[in-house]
């Protein structure tokens, strides 16, 4: 599924974080972060087409540069290949102007990430607890490499040991909202218009 969708409303200037000037021309730059599970790339999705802005998922943006699948970089690299690949694509892909970034769950863990993602842009933490996104990956389509392999039960403890140890990285984002009870549509867009007003767009 092609996880871009590009609009032209015009965004008015706004001071602050993830807003610039270039040839007297504003432009906004949202990153979401959080754990896998947690809605980054559907609440992306809408808050991109709420503001006109064009959406990437960090993810897809990899897979369509480097013509493979994570789980295959994963399984040609090791976890320290991607990530190098990982930070390299966030340099590309936070440069660009007026979009909404979702990024992977170990994306703000690794390198100088976390410091440049808060340079670069507005970014928000989707927190959410353990036993939401366990809920959330059981019922999910994609394939989730960090998982493969573990029975419920260990899911369960992984992600519940790899949440505490990322929140260090997480809070450290410019804004947090909570997104336990982000489970239906209705909620999804109260999710982007409490983020709108969270950033004042």
């Amino acid at each position: 599924m092609n996880r871009t969708e590009r609009v032209s409303t015009p965004l008015p200037h706004r001071e602050g974080q993830g807003v610039g000037l270039q040839g007297g021309e504003s432009f906004i730059r949202i990153i979401l972060l959080g754990y896998m599970g947690a809605g980054k790339t559907t609440v992306g999705k809408e808050l991109a087409k709420a503001l006109g802005l064009t959406f990437y998922d960090l993810d897809w943006y990899i897979t369509t540069r480097m013509r493979r699948t994570v789980k295959e970089i994963f399984d040609e690299r090791g976890e320290e290949g991607f990530r190098r690949i990982e930070h390299n694509m966030l340099h590309e892909v936070a440069e660009f102007e007026n979009v909404v970034i979702s990024c992977g769950g170990g994306t703000p863990c690794f390198f100088d990430n976390m410091d440049y993602m808060n340079q670069q842009a507005d970014t928000i933490y989707l927190k959410a607890s353990p036993e939401i996104l366990q809920y959330h990956l059981s019922i999910g389509k994609g394939v989730r490499p960090l998982l493969l392999g573990k029975t419920k039960e260990e899911v369960q403890v992984f992600i519940r040991e790899q949440l505490a140890q990322r929140e260090h990285f997480y809070s450290q984002a410019r804004h947090t909202i909570n997104v336990d009870r982000m489970d239906n549509f209705e909620k999804i867009a109260i999710t982007v218009d409490e983020i709108r007003k969270m950033l004042g767009i």
